[in-house]
């Protein structure tokens, strides 16, 4: 069974390599790594998928981790796959090849952005004078519901929240989802992406995910 835990722990030399060895300890296989956020304090934020063998509890992973000072697990959830940030540049590539071809674009960057960003899944939304209609939606997205929420108008990326914002389809928000969207640039579409059982997305998160949407709303306009 593999996981993805979101760890933060002290920025120098040395730290990551203790943290895998006590993952070693215990029987974790750590299968990537990725860096998610740095802080002024000396802090780094790592996502690292890790296998575990047949049998073993996750807890002992927590433990190994909160054996070493300095080191905080943020979040623990099942992950299938790896973290994968370099597959962004496959998807773009996969998307400039469609660009005479709008749907079978957009299908190419919802099926890829999820395992790209850690998520679960994504959509895409087309802002019409009428609300907003869903255009593409990776597999593990909910369903349509059907509705038509007010045009969305958004100045750049940021986090969703469906307790306060009411558009939100109530779907979206199950199971302590974390939501981000961001505009496509120079189009009428808006990219949501959704993380089942958080953690939520930070700040570093959501300048990605807009940079991605402003590369590819460049490609598409």
């Amino acid at each position: 069974m593999s996981y993805l835990i979101r760890v933060s722990l002290p920025d120098v030399p040395g730290s990551l390599g203790e943290l895998a060895e006590a993952f070693g300890l215990v029987g974790a296989n750590i299968q990537s790594v990725d860096i998610v956020q740095t802080t002024p304090d000396g802090l780094v934020t790592d996502d690292i998928v890790v296998e575990m063998p047949t049998g073993t509890m996750i807890d002992t992973v927590v433990t190994a981790a909160g054996s070493i000072e300095g080191v905080d697990v943020d979040s623990i959830r099942p992950f299938t796959g790896r973290v994968d940030r370099r597959g962004q540049v496959k998807m773009l590539a996969r998307v400039a090849a469609q660009t005479d071809n709008l749907s079978g674009a957009l299908e190419e960057l919802v099926g890829l952005v999820p395992r790209t960003m850690t998520s679960s899944w994504a959509v895409v939304l087309r802002n019409t004078e009428d609300g907003m209609e869903r255009v593409a939606a990776s597999q593990a997205a909910p369903g349509d519901d059907g509705s038509r929420p007010p045009k969305l108008e958004l100045d750049g990326p940021r986090v969703l929240d469906p307790e306060t914002e009411t558009w939100v389809p109530e779907a979206w928000g199950l199971l302590d989802t974390a939501l981000c969207s961001a505009p496509l640039p120079g189009t009428d579409l808006v990219l949501v992406v959704g993380r089942v059982g958080g953690p939520d997305y930070l700040a570093s998160e959501v300048t990605h995910i807009g940079d991605l949407g402003a590369i590819i709303g460049a490609m598409l306009s």
